[in-house]
This record gives C-alpha cells, structure tokens and sequence, in this order.
C-alpha cells in the first residue's frame, strides 16, 4: 500500500515541478490577464497563453512526440518493408501543432483576411502602397540589427518580420527558416500588435507637426465592383511570377478577397470570416502557444528578439510617417502623414490610432479610410517581405 502511494505522488505535477515551469506558468497567467482584464488582442493572446499554460504544466504531456518503433523490416534492392507501431502516442497539442509546422494555419488566417478586407482605399489611393511598402523598411533595419548581434541569417529573418506587424505572416516563416524561436518570435509579434495604440502615438507626434497632422486629404475616387473583382485575381498572378515563395500566403489573401468581392460566393465569404477564422485561430493560437517551452523560451535569446522586436515595430511606424512628409513634398495633392503609421499592417488598429491621433488635432478631421490604403498594403508587403526572404535564405 505504502509503494501504491508513492507511486501515486511521484506521479503528481507538484512533486515534478521545477522553477523554470513556475516562471512560465506565471507569464502564461501574465498574457492571460492582460487579455482579458485589458483587452490586448485577447482573440489571440487567450489561445496562445493557455496553449503556453499547458505545455510548461509537468507530466501533461501535451506536447508529447509520438514514440513508435519499426519492426520486421526487410531490405531488398526494390523496396524497403516493415511496419511501424506507436508505443505512446503524442499529445493533442503535438498534432495541432502541426499545422504551424507544415505552414497550413498562417495561409488559412490570410483566406479569412483577406475576406474581411476592402482593397478599395488602396486601389482608389494607389500612393498609399508606397507608404505600406515603406512601412516594411522596419523589417529589412532590424534583420541587419539581429545579423550583428549574431543571430544567423535564417533566425534574423524571422526576428525581422515582426516589424510586419502581422502575426500570420510572422509564425509562417519562422516556421520555414528557424521552427525553433517560433514562440518568443510569436509572442512579441502578437504583443507589439496588441501594443498598437501605445507604441504608435509618441512615435507619430516626434516626427510630425501640429500642421501636418492636421493635414485634411482630398475625398478619393470610388472605385467600381469590377476592379475590385479584378484586382485579386492581378496581384495574385503577378506577385507569384515575380516571387513563388509569396504565392501561398498571398494567394490565400487574394482568394479570400475574391469570395468577398465577387458576391456569388457568399457562403463561402461567410465561413472564411466566421467558422473557419475562429477554428484556425483557436488551433493556431493553441499550438504557437504550447511551443513556448520553459527550456526554449527562458534564455538570453528571447530577451534579444523581444528587443529587436520593438526596434522593427517602431521603424517600420516611423519610415511610414517619414515616406508620407516625403511623398508631400512632390504631390499636389497633400496627404496626412499620420496615414503612413498604418502601414505596419495590423489592421484595423493601426488605421484607428493614426485616426484618433488626427482628430486630437482637428475633431472634424476623418482619416480613417485614407489610413485604411496603407493598412491593406502593408498586409499585402509584409506578405512580400516574407517571400523575398524566403528566396534569399529558404
């Protein structure tokens, strides 16, 4: 009796617990309640958090590699037979976590995106591309940061796209250039977008005056259904022969753009943004989250990408705000500059703030949908970014 009750507490997480468990376990709680309490991107950061939680729990088991052993096997010349049988099978999260792994999670969230997106104030505006573009200059700024600080050329990649602000696009190269910095690059991506109206405001005020942010634009063209049909299925084709490797994540956006537009489509509009948005945030929040073991996350390396990430967010926020006063100085046609901060594309939320800084300015001041041009465009370059450094280190 005594041995059954030892048995029994040795196999409690308790007892199996050590310091570098509780500290995860207690950042975990940390995101959660910023989630929930404060509203920081709780769609995204409960998942990820729990998925944290129960990884980093001792004996779970939730991230458990499936064991298995290959038995009877014969070689010949032909062909090699055997057959494989699973002695432990993974844990739940291990599965789920696949679909990060085999890069399915982050084209699906972009099908749901782009779903949910009207390009019509980018294409109405087509200068607010160049400020979405300038925007991405944030990520390029902090690959070389992170390359001297010696990360390698794969890792710096991945570290860099966090100044995309696009947490989609941000899980789906790491997972294809450095699998292992998945959870701190995930979290800094999700938290620096969640920190959108406070990073943002300080950064758009230093470099802008009180004139300029009262900047009212000229109202833009409308622009018709058919364009709008068009235009998806244009930059699909000519992005994926200038660049295959951006194909699926923007072919996935531009698909999702074309269900919404077309209107003949409208169920399959309808579960892209509804059903098949939540299930696949669900699954890929869980299954970032469950990466953040206590022995991969708890290191000086964490510490430098969380860093590096902030550095990326704020120059990609500031070489939009910078590009706009520059655009300004050639065009007839004044822009707000404040516009060129919601081109890090977290979107809607970066739109919003540069609006609410402008109206601080001039109440009546409405530019909303003009941020909204370079909030898209920075969707559709932070997209390109990905494949450009996926050609150059895939």
């Amino acid at each position: 009796m005594g041995e059954v009750i030892n048995n029994f507490i040795q196999s409690m997480g308790i007892v199996n617990i050590d310091w570098r468990q509780i500290v995860m376990i207690s950042i975990a709680c940390v995101l959660l309640y910023l989630a929930i309490a404060k509203g920081f991107e709780p769609l995204l950061l409960v998942p990820i958090a729990f998925g944290m939680l129960l990884t980093n729990l001792p004996l779970a088991g939730a991230m458990n590699t499936p064991i298995s052993s290959i038995s009877d096997v014969s070689l010949t010349k032909e062909s090699i037979t055997g057959s494989i049988a699973t002695k432990a099978p993974g844990g739940l999260l291990y599965y789920l976590y696949q679909g990060c792994k085999l890069g399915i999670f982050p084209p699906l969230i972009f099908l749901g995106v782009g779903a949910m997106t009207d390009f019509g104030p980018m294409i109405s505006n087509p200068k607010s591309i160049l400020l979405g573009a300038a925007a991405q200059f944030g990520i390029f700024f902090t690959f070389i940061g992170a390359i001297i600080l010696g990360f390698t050329g794969l890792e710096a990649s991945s570290i860099g796209i966090i100044g995309g602000a696009d947490g989609p696009t941000a899980i789906y190269l790491t997972t294809k250039l450095a699998p292992h910095l998945l959870a701190p690059i995930a979290v800094a991506a999700y938290s620096y977008m969640a920190l959108v109206p406070i990073i943002q405001p300080p950064i758009m005020r230093a470099l802008t005056s009180k004139e300029e942010r009262s900047i009212v634009m000229k109202q833009s063209k409308p622009v018709s259904k058919k364009v709008k049909i068009i235009f998806p299925i244009v930059v699909t084709i000519v992005v994926s022969l200038l660049l295959p490797s951006a194909a699926t994540l923007i072919g996935l956006l531009m698909f999702g753009n074309l269900l919404k537009e077309c209107t003949v489509t409208d169920r399959l509009s309808d579960t892209s943004t509804n059903a098949l948005m939540n299930i696949i945030t669900i699954f890929l929040g869980l299954s970032v989250g469950a990466s953040a073991e206590a022995s991969v996350f708890l290191s000086a390396q964490t510490i430098k990408i969380f860093a590096l990430g902030i550095i990326a967010f704020s120059v990609g926020t500031g070489a939009g705000v910078l590009c706009a006063k520059l655009m300004n100085r050639f065009t007839k046609d004044k822009v707000n500059p404040l516009i060129g901060a919601a081109g890090v594309s977290a979107v809607p939320m970066a739109a919003r703030v540069a609006h609410k800084v402008a109206q601080e300015e001039n109440p009546g001041n409405f530019i909303l949908m003009y941020a909204m041009g370079p909030n898209v465009a920075g969707v559709i370059g932070s997209a390109v970014a990905a494949g450009i450094l996926l050609s150059l280190f895939g």
